[in-house]
């Protein structure tokens, strides 16, 4: 069992930055491919942006945050990072954390992630 933690999330004015951390409790991080997921209010879960453990860690991203938000990883410290530049009030939506051990094309699907966070809410204002 992995316990995602996430954190760094807040109120925020168009055009900011804020930057999430997922921490996880896993001796064995640097094997998941980690990615961040977002829900809105009345909308469904979507795919923000992912990290993979292979290839150096190749990264994938929605195109509504492509350019504008960067996903890392620190396997030293167990901790993924999902930084959100030039927010937009449409980014607001509470951010989760999700853990994959599975191999994906894209890992842009939910079924993709064994373990998920609580989640982070992150409010932009216009």
């Amino acid at each position: 069992q992995v316990q995602l933690v996430e954190s760094g999330g807040g109120l925020v004015q168009a055009g900011g930055s804020l930057r999430l951390s997922c921490a996880a409790s896993t001796l064995t991080f640097s094997s998941y491919t980690m990615g961040w997921f977002r829900q809105a209010p009345g909308k469904e879960r979507e795919f923000v942006a992912a990290i993979s453990w292979r290839g150096g860690g190749t990264s994938y991203y929605s195109d509504s945050v492509k350019g504008r938000f960067t996903i890392s990883r620190d396997n030293a410290k167990n901790t993924c990072y999902l930084q959100l530049n030039d927010l937009k009030p449409e980014d607001t939506a509470v951010y989760y954390c999700a853990a994959s051990t599975s191999y994906s094309r894209t890992y842009s699907s939910q079924s993709d992630y064994l373990y998920w966070g609580q989640g982070t809410q992150v409010t932009v204002s216009s």
